[in-house]
């Protein structure tokens, strides 16, 4: 890797560490600039506006999920324990992959009623995720795991749930439980399925 590529890649590292602990909607070229001492300047050339730094970093946050989440999970067999793996390694993103917990939950609060490229990003990305789900549930039904009955896209929608419950009750309420309830809730999703 270059230079040139190696200095954006640890400036996209720290701006979405940055954006996880203050919010996608405060970080900037400012803001980045105090936290890596770079000039404001050096970083605009790199990105050009705010609009522009947080669009680069849920990119560069979509990458390390795929890294972290994604491919993992596709390395599993299809079916029940491919959705395992995905439970699992989506459940240990929102613990430990960014300081202040997944990125793109906390965005999609921030930005739910806020128009525009930053909250079409996120968008795009949302439905990408729930179409990975609907299809891990579907080669569910293909492999004889779940009943042919089984609706993907509501499981999906429901896994969504127990994943942003857990979210709330571990990182904002610190409820020690947290984990285990969210385990239980996608054992009964597994349960409801079969």
């Amino acid at each position: 890797m270059r230079k040139g590529e190696a200095t954006r890649q640890a400036i996209l590292d720290e701006s979405i560490r940055l954006a996880s602990t203050v919010g996608l909607g405060a970080l900037t070229i400012g803001t980045l600039a105090t936290q890596t001492g770079m000039s404001k300047s050096g970083l605009f050339a790199h990105f050009n506006s705010k609009e522009s730094l947080q669009i680069q970093a849920l990119e560069h946050a979509g990458a390390r999920f795929r890294e972290h989440v994604v491919h993992p999970m596709l390395a599993a067999p299809r079916g029940e324990p491919r959705l395992r793996a995905l439970f699992d390694l989506w459940l240990t993103w929102v613990s430990t992959g960014l300081p202040g917990g997944c990125l793109f939950i906390a965005a999609d609060y921030e930005f739910d009623d806020q128009p525009g490229p930053v909250r079409d990003t996120l968008v795009r990305d949302q439905r990408d995720w729930l179409e990975t789900m609907t299809r891990v549930v579907g080669s569910g039904i293909v492999e004889g795991h779940f009943a042919a009955d089984t609706d993907p896209a509501q499981f999906a929608q429901d896994l969504f749930g127990v994943v942003l419950a857990y979210s709330v009750t571990s990182r904002l309420i610190q409820d020690p439980n947290a984990e285990a309830y969210a385990r239980r809730a996608f054992e009964s999703l597994l349960r409801a399925a079969r």
